[in-house]
């Protein structure tokens, strides 16, 4: 199949319009903080182009956001470029999740994958699959959830870049964008350890704010990330691993070996009877 047709099957596809459904409601929330994030990088000194450039190639509005105080303010780069990394810490997390969907395609594939990847686009693709194995409309699916989430966010960032300087700052943008921001994330609060690290995340910049250079960010975004991950630690060894019977002379499947090293399956050879 051509790399045309390809894609013309993906669009008709009926997982690919379920995803642009189910990413409908948050898209309004991603659509003002694109707004909102436009027109701040704009405002903070940064010329139109620049500010396209960055809309276009990083593509993380919580990093965009995060650095952006920091460039005004002057921080060193090594502090703007740890910050943006420890706000994307939490796409290592969902790449070891999509693993389990997506090792079987292409590297290329996967890059892509990865560009477009978003917090919300992870939610509304657990909920939908929550069993951790490929299935034929996972990728569709993917694609309309990405599709809808990436025009939501240029679309109204471009629109914000063009139009910052003509949009006063009396509007209060800014509590716009907090209000956005608020939106999203009570959507990405699902269980609790999220809203454990939420929490967590919010007593650390608070505790930590009178750090110069706005490194109270840097401190919530590392203290929720090490909850996170203990938290998940915590569970997974309170689980107990699933008893798989396997026949006396078969081989496990690669995917079988995978989830024994990683402990969350036994394996019983069964035995060979005369």
């Amino acid at each position: 199949m051509s790399r045309a047709a390809h894609i013309r099957s993906t669009l008709r596809h009926p997982s690919f319009r379920m995803a642009m459904v189910d990413m409908a409601g948050t898209s309004v929330g991603i659509g003002a903080w694109g707004l909102v994030t436009g027109v701040v990088m704009v405002k903070s000194g940064m010329s139109a182009g620049m500010a396209m450039f960055m809309s276009l190639a990083v593509y993380a509005g919580s990093a965009q956001l995060a650095v952006i105080p920091l460039m005004v303010a002057g921080a060193p780069l090594w502090v703007i470029w740890l910050t943006a990394a420890c706000v994307n810490l939490r796409f290592v997390i969902f790449s070891s999740m999509w693993r389990s969907y997506f090792a079987h395609l292409p590297l290329r594939q996967r890059l892509a994958l990865g560009y477009f990847s978003g917090d919300v686009i992870y939610v509304s693709f657990m909920q939908r699959f929550p069993e951790p194995r490929p299935q034929p409309e996972q990728v569709p699916y993917f694609w309309g959830a990405a599709t809808t989430n990436w025009l939501a966010w240029q679309v109204p960032s471009m629109v914000g870049i063009l139009l910052a300087n003509v949009v006063p700052l009396s509007w209060g943008l800014g509590f716009a964008g907090v209000l956005a921001l608020l939106g999203v994330l009570l959507s990405l609060l699902f269980d609790r350890a999220t809203w454990l690290a939420t929490g967590v995340a919010a007593t650390a910049a608070i505790a930590a704010f009178a750090l110069p250079l706005k490194l109270n960010i840097l401190v919530a975004i590392a203290a929720a990330v090490a909850v996170g991950l203990l938290i998940e630690a915590l569970e997974k060894h309170r689980q107990h691993p699933d008893v798989v019977l396997v026949p006396p002379r078969a081989a496990l499947p690669p995917e079988e070996k995978r989830r024994v090293a990683t402990g969350d399956e036994v394996p019983l050879r069964e035995e060979e009877h005369p």
